[in-house]
């Protein structure tokens, strides 16, 4: 490989080391001096300038084939039509482009970056009073559907995005107010918390069309306020507040982005932590007990042992009680499979057109569950948007 083969413009589209390895064969003329420059194998360097050449192409440019249109950042080409005049030479050209996933959620984690540099951050506030330091109180929160807009004639109660807002701050003063006094508490959001991610009103992967009144940025601000103001409470309540956010299938890129803001707003209070992993399945290990969490929409209830035992094997080696939480199916349903208590949380909202069609639904609540530190689960309390309105 000589520097004839080898176009300066694939660094536009190179990771760092693959742009390092085209500059290196650019000056010092050959992949084997380019390699012995490096300390790397002459087969690494052609490796590395390949991927970054491919990679050119998938996104438009590849002269040697007529490409020579690239698309914009964030997306791939998706195909390119070349028109040639009678001489044979190339007299116009069609791009099709279609959106680079990677590439966008890489863009959207580098604006959560840069924005949480300037948010203002909370400034810490007094601990309570010392409470029972082996009690751990767990509060899950599911598939709020924030921004569903439901009536009441078509699937039984109402649910907007003000009704929302409402009960769930509501239930949460209430689960805190009737729950025992620990020093720790853990604030899970197992998934749907919002329901749609972006501009259009509709499921990201499956694309499903969703009803809603208010605005994607709307329910975003309703939604950070709700949860600013539920870690607020809890802050009262408790020495120490553990967050756990799980993306669902209908707010995925949505949480994902906004949980390292949420970091930022309150990394000068160092009583509250996040769980920051970027895993839809999530782990909270307190003394002998383990806690499992996932939202439940790519994983079936019978097969949550199996894999967190392979995915955290070390934090089940080491726990004597596992408890296991997840959402998405709007009921209650509680199991004992290999070794881990599993259990299917009910939602605070109400139903959709659709589940109220098939007779789908239960009751409506949030559950609070006490963990002790040397003995598992030792109490657990339901509260429903009736029990507070």
């Amino acid at each position: 490989m000589r520097p004839t083969e080898v176009d300066e413009r694939w660094k536009e589209w190179a990771t760092p080391k693959q742009a390092e390895a085209i500059d290196a064969v650019l000056k010092h003329g050959t992949a084997r001096a380019a390699a012995k420059a490096l300390g790397i194998a002459q087969s690494n360097v052609s490796e590395k300038i390949k991927l970054a050449r491919n990679k050119a192409a998938r996104h438009g440019y590849a002269p040697e084939n007529h490409m020579t249109r690239p698309v914009p950042d964030g997306f791939i080409a998706k195909g390119v039509s070349t028109y040639f005049d009678r001489d044979g030479n190339a007299a116009g050209q069609w791009v099709k482009s279609s959106i680079d996933q990677d590439r966008q959620r890489e863009l959207l984690e580098q604006w959560v970056a840069n924005l949480s540099a300037e948010l203002p951050r909370v400034s810490p506030v007094p601990a309570p009073n010392p409470s029972f330091e082996n009690l751990l109180n767990v509060h899950v929160i599911t598939d709020v559907h924030l921004n569903m807009l439901v009536a009441q004639e078509d699937a039984g109660a109402d649910w907007d995005i003000k009704i929302a807002e409402e009960t769930v701050i509501k239930v949460f003063a209430a689960m805190l107010k009737n729950s025992p006094d620990a020093e720790t508490g853990l604030v899970a959001y197992i998934g749907d918390f919002y329901h749609f991610d972006g501009v259009v009103n509709q499921t990201s992967r499956s694309q499903h069309p969703l009803t809603s009144a208010a605005s994607y940025s709307e329910m975003i601000d309703v939604g950070q306020r709700m949860e600013r103001r539920i870690i607020n409470m809890a802050l009262a309540k408790y020495k120490t507040v553990h967050v756990v956010r799980l993306p669902g299938n209908h707010d995925e890129a949505t949480i994902l982005a906004t949980t390292p803001l949420f970091a930022a707003i309150y990394e000068n209070e160092p009583r509250v932590t996040f769980d920051l992993t970027r895993l839809p399945h999530k782990v909270f290990q307190f003394g002998k007990t383990m806690l499992a969490f996932t939202h439940g929409d790519r994983i079936k209830l019978s097969d949550m042992p199996g894999l967190f035992a392979s995915e955290f094997a070390e934090i089940w080696g080491s726990s004597k009680f596992r408890y296991g939480h997840r959402g998405h199916l709007h009921h209650d349903e509680e199991k004992y499979i290999h070794g881990m208590l599993c259990a299917q949380h009910s939602t605070l909202s109400a139903r959709t057109e659709r589940e109220a069609f098939h007779g789908y639904g239960g009751p409506r609540h949030a559950k609070t569950i006490t963990y002790h530190r040397e003995f598992g689960q030792c109490w657990n309390s339901t509260t429903s948007p009736e029990m507070v309105a």
